[in-house]
């Protein structure tokens, strides 16, 4: 069984930056896809970003597009969210999570692709 913990998050004002982590610990997550998902106050969780299990194929909402990135360094079972030009509307609580599928060649944005997820951090964006 796998443990994510996600850390990172914090209170930024607009238009700054916050690197989210998230190391896995109990088996290697080197051959799964890991997502990035976010669920803000009232509302339903919903895709961030998606980074296949090599690392060299990434997928975005298209709202974070050009301004997050997502990467992955498999020697250290760890996946990362850069996240730059920080809006209030991106303000939510950020949860990453394993693809439920070995090695996928298809990068998926639905929560129920995800069998394992970390409790999440909280991220803010206010002045």
């Amino acid at each position: 069984q796998v443990q994510l913990v996600e850390s990172g998050g914090g209170l930024v004002q607009p238009g700054g930056s916050l690197r989210l982590s998230c190391p896995a610990s109990g088996r290697t997550i080197r051959t799964y896809t890991m997502g990035w998902f976010r669920q803000a106050p009232g509302k339903q969780r919903e895709f961030a970003a998606a980074v296949s299990w090599r690392g060299t194929n990434t997928k975005y909402a298209d709202s974070v597009k050009g301004r997050f990135t997502i990467s992955r360094d498999n020697a250290k079972n760890t996946v990362y969210l850069q996240m730059n030009t920080l809006k209030p509307e991106n303000a939510a609580i950020y949860y990453c999570a394993v693809d439920n599928v070995l090695f996928r060649s298809v990068l998926i944005t639905t929560n129920e692709a995800y069998d394992t997820w970390g409790q999440g951090t909280q991220v803010t964006v206010s002045s």
